[in-house]
């Protein structure tokens, strides 16, 4: 792979993640008891988001260990000689 490709898979997998953490927070059971958050509950599109939150953990992981290998490989580990 040439250091471009590798450089936009590390920033769309980050922007992966940032919409899968911004997916399980939204399909949290928890954000329910929240007062802004509460009326979201309410509505049957909702129910159908939420019945998708264990797939935004899959997900969020794969994005997580594909964006940590690509990164490590595209700039080495930081840290040591």
């Amino acid at each position: 792979m040439g250091i471009l490709l590798e450089q936009r898979l590390v920033f769309a997998f980050g922007v992966v993640n940032f919409l899968a953490l911004s997916a399980l927070f939204f399909s949290c059971r928890c954000i329910g008891t929240r007062e802004p958050f509460s009326k979201m509950f309410r509505f049957k599109a909702f129910a159908k988001f939420y019945r998708f939150h264990c797939y935004f953990w899959a997900i969020l992981w794969g994005s997580v260990v594909a964006h940590l290998v690509i990164a490590i490989w595209v700039l080495g580990i930081p840290f040591g000689t």
